[in-house]
């Protein structure tokens, strides 16, 4: 009966899609499978190479920063170029710039390379998460997304588990081997996914207000999401960069580590379809504001821990949030993005977590340095709780509750027009109209 049940969830969860969603879900699976550069970049360059670990940190720094620039460049491709093409371009740059890192020599043209590599590979992201929102419907994106993070989480730990396996045998290798699936993914996306860029008749192009980044800086309610989302994401960065620190200098080996952070993953490929299923229709504002707090209070509890199952445990309560949060979140942003920009919102919104990826690091090396460990989990804490406050205030001038199931659709929701473009999040996670132009600047 349990399998029975569990069948059932499974294909209530998978139902409904597009075809075009599982073509675009099957491209980010193949990418992440191959995604072995990441996972032994830092071995690669100490121990193959020889660098030392400050060399080792500039490129992982460089690689970052590859990604905030192209997070806004990327963004404003997807709008004007479409979704497809600047797909196609990512990862076609991707595939071709990680097979060059893999032959060079030259310190100076390894940072260089990597910088490249980190602006192709984060150039999708916006186009990936505008193509989701164009093709699924509205009320289906929570599930959608999270199935895309599932694909994402279960690929990673597939790729990370063949990384050392491959690295033994051959580091070329594993740049090849991601520069070719990287390559695989390009030719999903150029066989069997159309363009999805919304069209938009004259008479549209004329009444609606032109999108740009400026406009998009200027609408206090997404950026008020944005800044938000850098905490968030400040705080889930910890568990890559400041746990395996804090673990070392408190005598625990890397294998340690390996043990504990695994949860991470274990639990996401288990639990998201079903959690997913639990929250899909719930409040998205007490899912971000609850999310916060357990995921702040979830690192804040590393500093009582003492051996590896008590640090497997917090990472069992802050891997939680995560589930909840990225595809809350990302709903989110789509909901309060204007169709003809959501290249633009997605780029703004990828550029908050590049710019805490390279934060993140700086931070808890000086937290733990200066103050010690248990400083950076307080802090966590209080981001966590910042964070919770923030999203209370910046949505609790939102609607309780959606209309009525069955009741007279709104022109915003009517079949007509997106109800992601210009529209506040309801309790069900839809929009309902607001007066305001998405376009138009926020007071």
């Amino acid at each position: 009966m349990p399998f029975t049940a569990m069948r059932r969830a499974v294909t209530e969860s998978v139902s409904g899609l597009p075809r075009a969603f599982w073509w675009l879900w099957i491209s980010t699976l193949v990418n992440r499978l191959g995604a072995f550069v990441a996972t032994f970049m830092a071995l690669y360059l100490t121990l193959e190479r020889g660098y030392s670990a400050s060399y080792a940190g500039l490129v992982a720094a460089l690689h970052g920063l590859g990604g905030v620039v192209s997070s806004l460049g990327a963004g404003v491709m997807t709008d004007r170029l479409g979704r497809r093409p600047t797909l196609l371009i990512a990862q076609a740059s991707t595939a071709l710039s990680v097979a060059v890192l893999g032959f060079m020599e030259h310190p100076v043209a390894i940072a260089g390379v990597a910088f490249l590599v980190g602006m192709a590979s984060n150039a999708s992201r916006p186009a990936v998460q505008a193509m989701m929102a164009d093709i699924v419907r509205p009320e289906d994106r929570v599930r959608a997304f999270s199935l895309n993070y599932w694909a994402i989480n279960l690929g990673f730990a597939v790729s990370s588990a063949g990384a050392g396996f491959i690295a033994s045998y051959s580091y070329r290798a594993g740049f090849l081997i991601e520069a070719a699936m990287t390559m695989v993914c390009a030719i999903v996306v150029f066989m069997k996914l159309p363009e999805s860029r919304p069209v938009r008749t004259a008479q549209e192009k004329a009444a609606e207000p032109v999108v740009g980044l400026g406009t998009v800086l200027r609408d206090g309610r997404f950026m008020g999401v944005v800044g938000l989302s850098f905490l968030v994401a400040l705080i889930f960065q910890q568990g890559s960069v400041g746990l395996p620190v804090a673990m070392g200098e408190a005598g625990f080996t890397p294998a340690d580590y390996g043990l504990a952070i695994a949860v991470n993953g274990v639990l996401i490929v288990a639990l998201q379809i079903p959690v997913t299923r639990f929250i899909e229709h719930r409040d998205p504002r007490r899912l971000l504001v609850i999310s916060s707090v357990v995921a702040g209070y979830g690192f804040g509890l590393t500093a009582f821990a003492g051996s590896v199952g008590v640090f497997a445990l917090t990472v069992c309560v802050w891997t939680l949030a995560e589930i909840v949060n990225a595809p809350t979140q990302t709903g989110l942003v789509v909901a309060l993005s204007p169709t003809h920009g959501r290249g633009r919102y997605q780029g703004m919104y990828t550029m908050s977590w590049s710019v805490a990826a390279l934060v993140a690091p700086l931070m808890s090396g000086f937290m733990i340095d200066r103050f010690g460990a248990e400083w950076l989990w307080a802090a966590c804490a209080v981001l966590g709780t910042v964070a919770a406050l923030g999203y209370w205030g910046l949505m609790r001038g939102l609607p309780d509750e959606s209309p009525a199931e069955g009741s007279a659709q709104s022109p915003a929701q009517s079949p007509a027009k997106d109800p992601a473009e210009g529209g506040a999040v309801s309790a069900a996670g839809s929009v309902a109209p607001r007066t305001d132009s998405a376009a138009a600047p926020r007071p």
